[in-house]
């Protein structure tokens, strides 16, 4: 059950926050696109069981479900929000599990079943990056909307000076960093890296108290996100060792 349900995780991070370009999540209330990226979780999710189509066309046709009401059902101005981006991957990772647990065999049934103590590892550590490091950039980003658009016309915002989408990748490179030092048990090293921004944001932060808060927030907002990750995977390979 552990391994079908990783597979079917593996698949739908995969298709969710890296098989998902900008103008197919911008454009996911079309049925065309959306259609689209039901079709890439099917198939992610049946190469991931290795080849248990039906499981993958009932978390597909669960998946279109979510994404519809979120998409059609929900207000415009709370459908791009962290609320309704943490509900929809909590009603996702819910049919994951439904999943496993209707059909705990699907894994061991299919071309990867030789493999599943080889590849169950790597993949909760896939997933678990994928999460932590994309994952991260939504949740944060949706968290921090407000807060940029507070300087869309103040010049001496934070990010006035800085490189185009600089932020986006120091904060995938930070969480990237977390994940690491967690999985080779080097937790104390993500004080120095806190410490190491600190010092490298200081002259942003300093330019004024919104500047400040803007970059406290949004530190400690994408560090919490990468450390509950990390430590979330690391309790996943734990499970998965002691059920082998």
């Amino acid at each position: 059950m552990i391994a079908v349900f990783v597979a079917l995780l593996v698949a739908h991070v995969v298709a969710d926050f890296l098989g998902q370009p900008d103008v197919m999540h911008r454009r996911k209330s079309e049925p065309v696109f959306l259609l689209l990226h039901v079709t890439i979780v099917f198939a992610l999710s049946v190469l991931a069981l290795g080849g248990a189509w039906n499981l993958a066309l009932g978390v597909a046709t669960a998946h279109l479900l979510i994404d519809a009401i979120k998409m059609w059902a929900l207000p415009a101005a709370w459908r791009d929000s962290l609320p309704a981006f943490l509900l929809d991957q909590i009603a996702h990772g819910s049919t994951l599990l439904a999943g496993a647990i209707l059909m705990p065999d699907a894994v061991a049934t299919g071309i990867w079943s030789p493999y599943i103590h080889h590849l169950l590892g790597p993949a909760i550590l896939v997933s678990g990056a994928v999460i932590s490091i994309w994952g991260g950039g939504f949740a944060v980003g949706l968290l921090m909307q407000p807060y940029t658009n507070q300087f869309e016309a103040d010049e001496s915002g934070p990010s006035a000076e800085g490189l185009e989408n600089a932020g986006r990748m120091i904060g995938k490179l930070e969480r990237g960093l977390i994940f690491l030092f967690l999985c080779v048990d080097q937790a104390t090293a993500t004080g120095f890296l806190i410490a190491a921004k600190s010092v490298l944001r200081f002259d942003t932060a300093s330019k004024g108290q919104k500047a400040g808060e803007y970059v406290i927030i949004g530190t400690l907002a994408s560090f919490g996100w990468g450390l509950a990750t990390g430590y979330g995977t690391l309790s996943l390979l734990e499970i998965a060792a002691a059920n082998p």
